[in-house]
């Protein structure tokens, strides 16, 4: 059985490893979500249909590389990403940052999924509530639940996803069922328009994630084959199927509003899984992101915070963001993770695949079966904090190009010459 919480400091044993089909339906798992549908109901209302598709595609190949890349380095070393980067040019306390990053952006994950929440029971109940008493009631709610264990969100998460894959096959059979694909493509985009490039950078963002948390689960996995089918897999269901579809549905509804998808095509029911899917997600959301900022604040300032207290903290502040409109700013927030983690994906593969700065050092341990050793380990790796802040101001301020690709590309160069700067002037004595 697959638990990703077992070996956090360690490497996974080679008998430990499991199937393919155990790693692959976790891995589908995480783009066979809502926030999935959510971004291809928007690229749906606001593109042609074959321009939203060859986004999708585009992302997806994006996706693909940098994911199977580090897949394959989790695959090998049998390490969890976060700790991988240690030695992948971030260093101790580098992969601490990349932790926080992470658990900021499932706080934003959380403020999001709690707003969908929110915004389906006030509709449920007929605007009775309204959307800021509904949200802090939502968020609290599930805070309180996350804090103090609350055994039934695990039957929750069993219940939620089947449920969420059958209303996605009866939504689509329902909506699309008397459209041909003339007509779908013949239907207007209603939404703000959407340059492609920008569509692209929220496919990638939507998705960036996954990537990093991937060798998190092909540490357990057996071969390079299972790691590169198993990223196929989840291209062709997160991506292809589920985005597909949601796309196709949303030009045909004429509206990217998942609430007034859902409730058009089916019901109550519809909302109903929406509330459950959100639940299933923010469970995980506030779980990991507490937990990231309790192991980056011990690895910083050496204080260990209470488990309870922090995901309590966390839990207001998502709560505060879903009142204050995050919702809203979802695009906004697809492409600020667009240009942000891509560039600590790509100088994770530079340093792993092209630099092997600390190869060796690896191979030795994993021969031996630990992890290298503290006086192996670097502090913190300065040159790839750098190029990645770099990458993701690049990202951010320069419009030509995909913002995405243009963050990922400057940062592994910046690196990967940095880098080969400092070593040729590390041997250059040695050469006199």
């Amino acid at each position: 059985m697959l638990r990703i919480e077992d070996y956090p400091l360690s490497r996974v044993p080679t008998n430990k490893r499991v199937s393919f089909l155990s790693v692959a339906v976790v891995h589908m798992g995480m783009l066979t979500a809502l926030d999935q549908f959510m971004l291809a109901a928007i690229l749906g209302d606001s593109m042609s249909l074959a321009t939203a598709l060859l986004a999708i595609f585009s992302g997806s190949v994006i996706f693909g590389i940098v994911t199977f890349g580090l897949g394959y380095a989790g695959m090998k070393e049998g390490i969890a990403g976060s700790l991988l980067a240690r030695w992948c040019g971030f260093g101790r306390i580098g992969s601490v940052l990349i932790g926080l990053v992470v658990a900021i952006s499932l706080l934003g994950w959380f403020g999001i999924q709690n707003a969908l929440f929110a915004k389906s029971l006030n509709f449920a109940l007929g605007d009775a509530l309204g959307f800021p008493l509904a949200a802090s009631l939502t968020g609290l709610l599930l805070t309180s639940l996350v804090t103090f264990g609350f055994k039934a969100l695990r039957v929750t998460a069993r219940i939620a996803v089947p449920l969420f894959i059958c209303l996605m096959g009866f939504i689509s059979f329902s909506t699309l069922s008397g459209q041909s694909l003339q007509q779908i493509i013949a239907l207007p985009a209603t939404g703000s328009p959407l340059a492609f490039s920008a569509a692209v950078t929220m496919v990638v963002g939507g998705a960036t994630v996954a990537s990093l948390m991937t060798p998190d689960l092909t540490r357990y996995s057996r071969s390079a084959k299972h790691v590169a089918a198993m990223t196929l897999m989840t291209i062709i269901a997160g991506e292809f199927v589920v985005n597909g579809l949601a796309i196709m549905i949303a030009r045909t509804l004429q509206t990217a509003d998942v609430v007034s998808i859902m409730s058009q095509a089916a019901g109550g029911a519809g909302l109903l899984v929406v509330i459950l899917s959100t639940l299933r997600v923010n469970d995980l959301n506030l779980y990991s992101s507490s937990l990231g900022v309790i192991n980056a604040v011990e690895g910083i300032f050496g204080k260990k915070l209470q488990y309870r207290s922090t995901t309590l903290a966390i839990g207001v502040a998502g709560t505060l963001l879903s009142v204050l409109g995050i919702l809203d700013r979802f695009v906004d927030f697809l492409t600020l993770l667009g240009v942000v983690f891509p560039p600590i994906l790509g100088i994770m593969l530079v340093d792993y695949l092209l630099l092997r700065t600390h190869r060796e050092v690896l191979d030795r341990s994993r021969m031996q079966g630990k992890l290298p050793d503290d006086d192996e380990t670097p502090a913190i790796g300065w040159v790839a904090i750098i190029a990645t802040i770099i990458g993701s101001v690049v990202g951010l301020l320069f419009h030509w190009g995909v913002p995405t690709l243009n963050s990922l590309l400057v940062s592994c160069v910046i690196y990967y010459l940095l880098m080969l700067a400092l070593r040729n002037r590390a041997i250059a004595p040695a050469v006199e």
